[in-house]
C-alpha cells in the first residue's frame, strides 16, 4: 500500500512553520508528525502539499492509495483503521476527513464514499500553532512507548539523580548524561542517540533530547519540552518544542514558544508567556491578518525557520516571528514581525534575499548540511508571499 501524507484545511493555521514545510513535518513530541506515521504504518511516505514546496516534499501516487491528513498524530487504534481502509471508503473524525483511500488519478467523492466516523477518544490534532506545545507532553509520551518498546536503555552516567520510575528514562546509543537530576513524576524523559546532557542540569518530564541535541551546563527544563535534533540549550525552558539544528544556548527564558529550524536566541534573550493582566492569549492569524483568540493563558513565542533574535531581546506574550528575521535592540518589538524583517522595537528594514541566504548558506555549512537550491526557491517564494505585511 501507498501512503500520502496531506497539508488538511489547517495548514494557514500552522504558518509560519508551514511557509516551509508540510504540516507533517512539524515535530511534536519525540518525533516528526511524518516519522510517526511512517512508525506505526511501516512504510515510507510521501506528500501533497504546496506547490512550491513540491520540489522538496514530492507525492508519489501509485495504484492503490491512502491518503492521511497530516494534521493528525497517528495512535494504535487509528493506524489500524488506516491500514483496513478499503478502495470507497474514508475515515472521518467530526466533519474532516482523517483518512481516505484513493486509486491512482481518482477524484474522491466523499458524498458517495462510505464515511467511517473515528470515534476513539485518543485524538490529538495539531490544528493551531500553539497546539504543538500544549499537545507536547502527550506527544512525548506517545512517541517515547513506541521507540522505547522491547529496547534496552544505555546506564547513566555518574552522578545522575532520579526521581520517580527509573525506567521512565531511556538513553539512546552513544548519548552522555553526567551529574543530572532527572524527574520523571509527571512524564518519561527520552536522551536521543549521541545527544549530551552536560553537568549539573535539572529536567522534569516529559522530556525528548533528540539525536546529536545539547543541553549546555545548569539548564533548567520543565516538562512538556522537546529539543529536537541537533539544538543546543540552556538556561530555562518550559513547556516548549524547537525542530531541529537551532540554538537557545544561554542563560534566558524560553516558556510556551516553538521555534522552527536553524533559529537562534542570543543570550539572555527571554520571552514573556503571561499577560501581566492574566488575560487570555492572542496570537497573529495569518489568513485573517488579524489576532486570534488561543484560549491560553499561557502561550509565549512563536518563530519560523531561519529568524535569530540579538543579546538580550525581550519578546512581548504572544510573539509570531516569521521566516529569516533578523531581532535586535532595546525595548519590546511588535507581537508581530513579518519574515525578512531587520530591526527591533525602534523599526524593521526589509531583510534582503541575498544577506539572508549568505546567513542561511554559512549556519547550515558549520552543520555540514547544505543549502540546496530547493531551499532557496523555497524561501523566495516565502518572502514574495510575506511581502505585504513589511515595511520599509
Amino acid at each position: 500500500m501507498n501512503y500520502i501524507l496531506f497539508d488538511g484545511s489547517v495548514r494557514d493555521q500552522l504558518l509560519p512553520f508551514t511557509f516551509t514545510r508540510p504540516v507533517a513535518d512539524i515535530r511534536v513530541g519525540i518525533l516528526t508528525i511524518r516519522e510517526k506515521w511512517e512508525h506505526v504504518l511501516g512504510y515510507t511516505t510521501t506528500t501533497v502539499t504546496e506547490d512550491y514546496l513540491s520540489d522538496k516534499f514530492p507525492m508519489v501516487e501509485m495504484e492503490a492509495n491512502i491518503l492521511i491528513n497530516g494534521s493528525f498524530l497517528p495512535s494504535d487504534n487509528l493506524a489500524t483503521i488506516v491500514k483496513g481502509l478499503q478502495p470507497g471508503q474514508a475515515l472521518f473524525y467530526d466533519d474532516e476527513p482523517l483518512a481516505f483511500f484513493a486509486a491512482e488519478g481518482e477524484e474522491v467523492d466523499f458524498d458517495a464514499a462510505e464515511v467511517i466516523q473515528y470515534s476513539y477518544d485518543d485524538v490529538i490534532r495539531i490544528a493551531n500553532t500553539w497546539d504543538i506545545f500544549k499537545h507536547n507532553g502527550a506527544a512525548i509520551a506517545r512517541d517515547f512507548a513506541w521507540l522505547t518498546q522491547d529496547k534496552q536503555s544505555q546506564a547513566l552516567g555518574d552522578g545522575v539523580h532520579v526521581i520517580g520510575d527509573p525506567d521512565l528514562v531511556f538513553v539512546e546509543e552513544g548519548a552522555k548524561v553526567y551529574l543530572a537530576s532527572l524527574n520523571t513524576t509527571d512524564g518519561p524523559i527520552y536522551i536521543g542517540k549521541d545527544a549530551e546532557v552536560m553537568e549539573a542540569c535539572a529536567i522534569r518530564g516529559p522530556f525528548a533530547l533528540c539525536e546529536h541535541a545539547t543541553l549546555k551546563m545548569g539548564a533548567k527544563i520543565y516538562g512538556g519540552t522537546t529539543v529536537g535534533p541537533h539544538c543546543k540549550v540552556g538556561g530555562e525552558v518550559n513547556n516548549s518544542v524547537l525542530f531541529a539544528y537551532s540554538n537557545k544556548g544561554h542563560d534566558g527564558f524560553l516558556g510556551n514558544s516553538v521555534l522552527g529550524e536553524w533559529c537562534n536566541m542570543g543570550a539572555d534573550s527571554n520571552n514573556s508567556n503571561l499577560k501581566n493582566n492574566y488575560a487570555p492569549v492572542r496570537l497573529w492569524d495569518y489568513s485573517t491578518e488579524g489576532f486570534a483568540k488561543t484560549g491560553l493563558q499561557f502561550c509565549g513565542l512563536m518563530m519560523g525557520d531561519h529568524s535569530k533574535c540579538g543579546i538580550n531581546t525581550m519578546f512581548n506574550t504572544g510573539t509570531v516571528v516569521g521566516v529569516s528575521a533578523n531581532i535586535y535592540g532595546g525595548g519590546f518589538p511588535r507581537n508581530f514581525i513579518p519574515s525578512y524583517s531587520w530591526g527591533g522595537s525602534s523599526g524593521m528594514v526589509t531583510y534582503k534575499t541575498n544577506k539572508a541566504f549568505e546567513t542561511a548558506k554559512a549556519m547550515m555549512g558549520r552543520r555540514n548540511v547544505e543549502f540546496t537550491e530547493a531551499d532557496q526557491k523555497i524561501m523566495e517564494e516565502v518572502f514574495q508571499q510575506t511581502a505585504k505585511w513589511r515595511r520599509d
